[in-house]
């Protein structure tokens, strides 16, 4: 089960006439699609350029979402270390494939790929950040430190593509909740998340720990003790 030719030819066609004008609302357009067929199944490709931040972002689709409720939905930033150069400084690759691999069993999903290197902070600050890392900051007060806010991604453009997609509602991969208020708060309806659980190593270990304990994520991790339960649902349990 794939988009249609004949759905393929009309997105782009709705397209043909669209200009994103200067201006500070988001504006997204679909630019091109194509098969790809992959070692997690058989996907397409849709490829997005807008106005906010003016880079190209992809949509990975596997089967007809058009349309359709519920629709599984992995929504990754783009992380070169972890995702291409396999750093085992982060779990990014690690849930990458595993969204893959569990979109591909199913009837349909996709994959939003968002450059948004860094947590949305750029590569050179990223790679600034691991130094203060290796001196032993965390990477919350790494990205403090840097001047940044520890989150500075926005979901506004992968609201826009969902929409571009007529997605009508989401099943969120996701164990991050500020990621589902942020695209709740662009109209994004989710119906529910599904928790992307890997095992740590001991290189990522220190990462996913503030990634529970200082933002909130909501990682119970398999055979683990109580390390990566934010503190506020320890506190409730």
């Amino acid at each position: 089960m794939r988009l249609p030719s004949e759905t393929v030819r009309q997105l782009l066609k709705e397209n043909e006439e669209h200009s994103c004008p200067d201006s500070p609302e988001i504006c997204v357009r679909r630019m091109a699609l194509a098969d790809l067929p992959s070692r997690f199944g058989e996907f397409q490709i849709a490829s997005f350029w807008n106005n906010f931040d003016k880079k190209e972002h992809a949509a990975v689709i596997h089967g007809n979402i058009l349309d359709r409720e519920d629709v599984a939905v992995r929504i990754h930033s783009e992380c070169l270390t972890g995702d291409a150069l396999g750093s085992l400084r982060c779990d990014c690759r690690d849930q990458l494939i595993e969204s893959l691999e569990r979109i591909g069993r199913m009837d349909h999903g996709l994959v939003l790929y968002l450059r948004q290197e860094g947590r949305g902070i750029g590569f050179t600050n990223k790679i600034r950040a691991y130094q203060l890392q290796d001196a032993g900051f965390d990477t919350v007060q790494a990205n403090e430190l840097l001047g940044f806010k520890p989150d500075e991604r926005d979901y506004g453009i992968a609201a826009h593509i969902l929409a571009s997609l007529h997605v009508k509602s989401i099943q969120i991969l996701t164990n991050n909740p500020d990621k589902i208020r942020d695209l709740q708060s662009h109209g994004v309806k989710i119906n529910g998340r599904i928790p992307v659980v890997v095992p740590p190593n001991q290189h990522d270990r220190p990462y996913l720990e503030t990634k529970a304990r200082k933002m909130g994520h909501l990682l119970e991790l398999e055979q683990q003790d109580d390390l990566f339960v934010p503190s506020a649902k320890k506190a409730s349990s």
